[in-house]
């Protein structure tokens, strides 16, 4: 048994493009080097879900993001005189405060949490719009 791994968006665009012009899932199989069977769920969740997206798992949300763990770990090296435990506490404050204004920043842009708006703004957080000389 191999290694399991997520399509990309483009194969699985692939996948639903070689359905929608009546491919056989054998023939996009071949062509993608992809199992029968994966070719097949794409295929049953675009009919069921009308997406391709893949869902989060399930399961318990870890306690610390990969980017707090750094932080902390930053923290601890900085000053090797804080315990791990104050360390700690810093770290769930940073992030906590930075939930804080993601939470008000939502409630006050709601068009920030659409993917439309979200493209449409750049790095510095200003919004870009093509304009027709």
């Amino acid at each position: 048994m191999g290694c399991s791994q997520e399509l990309s968006k483009f194969k699985r665009g692939i996948v639903i493009g070689g359905h929608l012009c009546n491919k056989s899932i054998h023939d996009i199989s071949l062509l993608l080097n992809v199992p029968q069977s994966t070719i097949s769920g794409i295929i049953t969740q675009w009919k069921k879900l009308g997406t391709t997206a893949t869902h989060p798992a399930s399961g318990r949300l870890r306690k610390m993001t990969e980017w707090g763990q750094r932080m902390l770990k930053c923290t601890v090296c900085k000053s090797h005189q804080l315990s791990v435990g104050v360390a700690f506490r810093l770290a769930q404050q940073c992030i906590e405060s930075f939930m804080e204004w993601v939470s008000m920043a939502k409630q006050l842009h709601p068009s920030l949490t659409s993917l439309s708006a979200m493209q449409s703004i750049g790095s510095g957080g200003v919004k870009h719009t093509a304009t027709g000389l």
